[in-house]
């Protein structure tokens, strides 16, 4: 009978310690808590600033052509080497208030390439806007200082040019962009987190793409890469394996848990804006004059709006077809010509869809009352 009770007692302690070891892991979902959105106040711009002269670069300058002739090279490393002397970095300084209204100096690093050996510099316009001081240095050691008074810009596209007073720098070939296959090997070239030029080589994922990076911004005919692109990269030449330019890399998402995303502006929908900042300074589109931010149920119900969807007015420009045709802050657009408008965004794209001097026809909201109103779109102001 002991026997017997201490062959249960050598079990018993084997299936206790067996037990100890096993972990128990529970997961368990829990549904995201919905945190109501605080609506955002739209606001009128203060004082605006002096409007300063805008000058050509070059009236006379014509974008060069797609290269089809390039051989094509027989790895990365060639393509590297191809490109790499086109390539700089810029640094940049902006003075900003800290919490103090103390003013401090903040500085930012970027990339670009050169575009035409007479000095025309290709980056983004989120690079150099509001800088001070922007410093750029060559794959040859040269370096340049310049302002703000040397830049062209597009905040629209995020493209900028910036001209330097040197001459003889090795231009980039340019690709056609039309070409691109997913699939494909490209390289992001540029400055990473400011620690010099670096290159990266990954595969076209996808083409066409569009991104909304604000109310006001919305960037079209992306090329989506898995090329590693981060903080310092932006401006910098996407290279086939040619070694040709076939886009401008200009941001990154990149999620928890989601494999980041890479994108850049094609080089054949940059050129013409390209072209437009050389020769005429400025971009011109049709204008309307007028600010706008997407109506929701919330912001609808905190400014006692008619509609819950649509473009808010939240400034309208003085004598600007919008301020003619009797549009004031907080109409709501809902209809642009014979389309519906659900969101700024929408309005804006049906905006640039339109042609300088063209009438035409919104139909708005104004508390509960539906009105419409014709206007002539003009040529859009240089920028202040």
């Amino acid at each position: 009978m002991k026997k017997v009770f201490a062959i249960l007692g050598a079990l018993l302690i084997l299936v206790l310690g067996s037990a100890c070891s096993i972990e128990i892991r529970s997961s368990i979902n829990t549904p995201d808590t919905a945190v109501p959105a605080t609506p955002a106040t739209p606001t009128t711009p203060s004082m605006q600033p002096a409007v300063t002269q805008v000058t050509a670069i070059d009236p006379s300058w014509k974008a060069p052509t797609p290269t089809d002739n390039s051989p094509a090279l027989p790895n990365i490393a060639d393509v590297v080497e191809a490109a790499y002397t086109e390539v700089v970095t810029i640094t940049t300084e902006q003075y900003v208030s800290d919490i103090f209204s103390r003013q401090v100096t903040q500085t930012g690093a970027g990339s670009g390439w050169v575009l035409d050996k007479s000095g025309i510099i290709v980056t983004n316009n989120h690079v150099v806007d509001g800088a001070a001081k922007i410093m750029i240095q060559f794959a040859d050691g040269r370096t340049y200082q310049g302002n703000s008074s040397n830049v062209s810009r597009d905040p629209l596209t995020d493209l900028a040019i910036i001209k330097v007073d040197l001459d003889n720098l090795p231009a980039a070939a340019i690709g056609d962009s039309s070409k691109l296959r997913v699939g494909e090997w490209v390289v992001a070239i540029g400055n990473p987190l400011g620690k010099g030029i670096r290159a990266k080589e990954g595969t076209i994922s996808g083409i066409k793409v569009s991104l909304s990076m604000d109310e006001e911004e919305s960037l079209y005919d992306l090329i989506e890469t898995s090329a590693a692109i981060n903080p310092g990269n932006s401006g910098g030449p996407l290279v086939n394996m040619k070694g040709e330019v076939v886009g401008i890399t200009s941001a990154k998402i990149a999620e928890v848990g989601v494999e980041g995303m890479g994108y850049a502006i094609s080089i054949n929908s940059a050129m013409p804006i390209l072209q437009e900042l050389i020769t005429r300074g400025y971009i011109t589109r049709p204008f309307l004059g007028v600010e706008l931010y997407t109506v929701n149920k919330s912001i609808a119900y905190y400014y006692g709006l008619g509609v819950d969807h649509g473009a808010a007015v939240t400034f309208v420009q003085a004598s600007s077809p919008a301020a003619q045709a009797g549009l004031r802050r907080l109409d709501v657009i809902t209809k642009y010509q014979d389309k519906d408008i659900n969101t700024a965004p929408e309005l804006l794209r049906a905006l640039r869809n339109s042609q300088i001097g063209e009438e035409i026809t919104v139909t708005y909201m104004r508390g509960k009352n539906t009105m419409t109103a014709k206007m002539q779109l003009t040529k859009s102001p240089p920028p202040k």
